[in-house]
């Protein structure tokens, strides 16, 4: 399932929360975990100076500059590399989130790992900024999923023995739980489906009432077992939920009552266009990645599932 992970990462406290569990993911399933840093960018045509992607400034590029920056993941990450048998440190120039993808794509990676964040914001202003573009970037084009960390995961996580899959019954849903499944068989983690009926979309038109509400959760339950169903059937520990709400409130709320320690959502919108060149993920998969106490997986691509 997880033979080669890529952490991406910029080498700042932002990123701190990913490394713990891209470290002890690699370790649980024995995974070859590579370090992947972007050094910085050409400041313009073929100057010999590269602007640092994580501090802005401008630095002569050498081989000198090179290796420092190597010793310093290696001192930033000392007490996980130490303990890990099967990890690399590699390095790149040039834009962070093309490196990231033309280095998973060429390792042929079977995750992505990172930060929500390009810096560190403090617990109080994660609700209160977007997650970086790097971020936006990466999930919206990577050909396997891209684990999402935004807060310090709980002591003594077993990877995975609860997961949480959203569904808004878009195809790009479809490849989520397709992988959901697979990663919930081989771990042997229980599988909880979820969807949520968004009300917001009645606005304008006359007040629903309850019966007319109940309604609509019956037909969405229906649709969860008749979608899902037959993929499920040799399974345990499988259940469906279907709550009305707004999605991003009542998906974390559902995550916190399985004591989920991973959620899998599509990268897009449902009405969102694939083939659209803006980097944006779904706001609900956004507002989830911000909010949640686990890790987050968006899933964009049918390649890895």
């Amino acid at each position: 399932m997880f033979k080669k992970i890529l952490f991406a990462s910029n080498g700042g406290s932002a990123c701190d929360s990913a490394a713990r569990v891209a470290f002890e993911l690699a370790s649980k399933w024995d995974s070859e975990l590579i370090l992947f840093h972007v050094i910085g960018t050409p400041s313009r045509g073929f100057s010999p100076f590269i602007r640092d992607s994580r501090t802005g400034e401008d630095y002569p590029m050498d081989s000198d500059y090179s290796e420092w920056v190597v010793d310093e993941m290696e001192n930033t990450y000392g007490d996980f590399l130490k303990n890990s048998k099967k990890s690399v440190i590699k390095t790149a120039l040039g834009q962070p989130y093309r490196e990231i993808l033309r280095y998973a794509r060429d390792e042929d990676v079977d995750a992505i790992i990172m930060g929500a964040c390009g810096q560190d914001l403090g617990v109080g202003n994660l609700g209160r900024t977007g997650v970086s573009r790097t971020m936006r970037r990466v999930a919206k084009s990577a050909k396997c999923p891209v684990l999402v960390v935004n807060r310090p995961c709980s002591d003594g996580q077993s990877f995975f023995s609860s997961v949480v899959f959203g569904t808004d019954f878009s195809p790009a849903s479809d490849f989520a739980f397709q992988w959901a499944m697979k990663l919930a068989q081989k771990s042997g983690a229980s599988l909880h489906l979820f969807h949520a009926l968004d009300l917001s979309k009645f606005n304008g038109t006359p007040m629903i009432g309850q019966v007319e509400i109940e309604d609509r959760i019956e037909r969405a339950k229906k649709r969860i077992q008749k979608k899902y169903a037959s993929d499920l059937k040799n399974m345990e520990n499988v259940d469906a939920k279907v709550w009305e709400g707004t999605p991003c409130v009542e998906i974390l709320k559902f995550a916190r009552e399985k004591k989920a320690d991973l959620i899998v959502m599509a990268h897009h919108a449902r009405e969102a266009d694939p083939r659209s060149l803006e980097p944006e993920l779904g706001s609900v998969t956004e507002q989830v990645v911000l909010r949640s106490a686990c890790p987050v997986v968006s899933v964009n691509h049918p390649e890895k599932t």
